[in-house]
């Protein structure tokens, strides 16, 4: 989880919120006090200046109103005389002017000789003349550096202005008070502040100590981690979140401990499985898929999560996802190759909540390619034998028909009738007899009876058989080291097996051709080949001689009476005797059959080709 930034923190939000709070309030306090403090002494100092003008005025009214003899000074001497006793520290000067706006004294002794007798330029002397009203006013003095009160009230004489008295008063004193009490409110401020600032990152803590505890605790469960827990500092609002943080944590174990052991049960389960299982999301995304629906379709999880299922299956063009999601019956997938055939069957279930929302879709796979193959197998092999036994029928039903309509009375036909009739049924009785022997050796109900033989000894004695009893021009050739190689087999059924091979060898030989017989010693077994120089099988067909009911050439073996089943006898005995049999042809040079059987050398016996 991202580190809470220094700005974005709750504590320091707190603090500051509880910091401009006091500031606000201490801001509005102060002003409010130093407004009223300011008209306050503003309104005492003008209130004791008032005072003071109103005891000058009457003593300047009675010496402006007062008759005078030539024994008696003149009214300017006696106006300075009053105004001489009327200065103090406040009073800078006070001067008195007649209704015509002539200076007639000053208290101080320099403007008394040059302003007095002169005219007065105040605006605020002349207001207060003509409105009969006092008039102030506060300026301030560039010269001094000093606020200067200026005050001006008329002289009157019953309802006649005879005068005004002029009256400038230092205030700058009151405005220095204001700005000292100011500094000494700012410096409480200032202690009171940083007292609240410590105060409120105790409350603050108070709140964040809760918080930061369970902020750990998401991260730790973040991780996997559902061990700690939030401790409870109180009983408020905070401790009973804790108490339930903590109470949800128990909850996410028990919860966590059930969905580990339950995903665990699916994962063996989905693991163990031999059919597929590809879960998808929603969108018919992949997210899931096992080890056997990867097998299944020869791909890799890289190759297959988070693409659609619908491409992941093949069939793309045939249904889309919503398609599949409508699907109720299963459909098969061909996944067949030219080396391996592989035929699946995928079944389609929805998953959704109980809205009928749908989450995704799970499709299982099953390999059918054996339940396909042995179906194929045997729907050919009871083609293959209606085919096999349906010849010889009709071939008989032909004959006997024509016998029983008479051709019994030719002495010329009749014979020839009877022996077709005879061979056909030979045909099916070894038909017959080798399906006995193939369904026994299916179903393992044979036992081999072996016994230890030279095997050169047994194979030269067949060979030999065969070379005394061919009516055909075929040479025989035997490469056989002339040692003892004693293996353990069935004689009769071993005997069968050669029989069929070089049975097939004399089928297919020319006139003057040659048939070879090999016997070659190899690690832990002997190798036995027989060799023909007919016309071969085509490439695409020698791993298929094998198979039950197969010929190459199937008109010219069927007039050879084969049955097709031969060789696959051959190849069930040859595996039960532990070996392997095989073929190599050239089409239009031969064929050779080859077999292995087990073979244990000995010191005294030991031979290589």
């Amino acid at each position: 989880m991202r580190k809470v930034g220094i700005f974005n923190s709750i504590h320091v939000k707190i603090v500051l919120i509880y910091v401009m709070l006091i500031l606000l309030a201490l801001q509005i306090i102060g002003l409010y006090f130093s407004q009223q403090l300011e008209e306050t002494l503003k309104l005492n100092f003008t209130n004791s200046i008032k005072d003071r003008i109103n005891l000058v005025e009457f003593s300047v009214r009675e010496e402006m109103l007062k008759e005078r003899t030539s024994d008696d000074p003149s009214t300017e001497t006696s106006l300075r005389t009053v105004l001489s006793g009327f200065s103090s520290d406040d009073i800078i000067e006070v001067r008195v002017i007649d209704s015509k706006y002539r200076i007639l004294a000053s208290s101080i002794p320099d403007h008394q000789k040059t302003m007095v007798g002169q005219r007065s330029i105040d605006d605020i002397v002349k207001r207060a003349i003509v409105s009969e009203s006092p008039q102030s006013v506060i300026n301030f003095n560039k010269k001094t550096n000093k606020r200067v009160q200026k005050r001006t009230q008329p002289i009157m004489n019953g309802s006649e202005v005879i005068g005004a008295l002029y009256v400038e008063s230092n205030i700058d004193k009151v405005f220095k008070q204001i700005d000292e009490i100011n500094r000494i409110l700012a410096g409480a401020a200032a202690v009171s502040l940083t007292i609240t600032i410590i105060i409120g990152i105790f409350i603050a803590q108070t709140f964040t100590r809760p918080i930061s505890d369970m902020r750990r605790q998401a991260q730790a469960m973040a991780k996997g981690n559902y061990s700690r827990k939030v401790r409870v500092y109180g009983n408020d609002e905070l401790g009973q979140l804790a108490i339930a943080f903590n109470h949800l944590t128990n909850q996410l174990l028990e919860s966590q401990s059930t969905t580990e052991a339950e995903r665990r049960k699916l994962a063996s389960v989905l693991e163990n499985m031999t059919d597929g299982v590809i879960s998808t999301d929603r969108k018919g995304r992949v997210s899931l898929i096992n080890d056997s629906a990867l097998g299944m379709l020869r791909m890799t999880s890289d190759l297959v999560l988070n693409r659609p299922i619908n491409t992941i299956l093949g069939i793309e063009k045939e249904y889309s996802f919503e398609d599949l999601i409508e699907m109720r019956e299963s459909i098969p997938l061909d996944f067949s190759t030219e080396e391996e055939p592989s035929i699946l069957r995928a079944t389609f279930s929805v998953t959704q909540r109980e809205t009928g929302f749908v989450n995704g879709l799970i499709v299982v796979l099953h390999d059918n390619t054996e339940q396909e193959k042995i179906e194929m197998e045997r729907r050919e092999f009871v083609s293959n034998v209606s085919h096999e036994l349906r010849t010889p029928l009709t071939t008989m039903r032909s004959y006997l028909e024509a016998l029983a309509e008479g051709a019994w009375k030719n002495e010329d036909i009749a014979p020839a009738f009877l022996n077709v009739t005879q061979t056909e049924t030979e045909r099916m009785i070894r038909l017959v007899n080798d399906l006995l022997k193939l369904s026994r050796m299916d179903s393992n109900e044979y036992e081999l009876n072996t016994e230890w033989v030279d095997f050169n000894t047994f194979f030269n004695s067949i060979i030999d058989r065969f070379e005394f009893s061919k009516s055909q021009e075929v040479s025989f050739r035997r490469i056989v080291p002339p040692v003892d190689l004693f293996v353990e087999i069935d004689t009769d059924k071993m005997t069968q097996v050669i029989d069929n091979i070089i049975s097939n060898a004399l089928k297919y030989s020319p006139d003057g051709g040659i048939v070879r017989f090999n016997v070659a010693v190899l690690e832990d077994s002997i190798r036995v080949s027989i060799s023909d120089e007919g016309l071969g099988i085509p490439a695409a067909n020698v791993n298929r001689i094998f198979d039950r009911f197969f010929r190459s050439d199937k008109a010219r073996s069927r007039a050879m009476g084969g049955t097709g089943l031969g060789l696959a006898i051959a190849k069930e005995m040859i595996s039960a005797h532990g070996g392997k049999i095989w073929a190599h042809s050239v089409e239009g040079e031969g064929t050779s059959i080859f077999f292995t059987l087990p073979y244990e050398q000995h010191d005294d016996g030991e031979w290589d080709v």
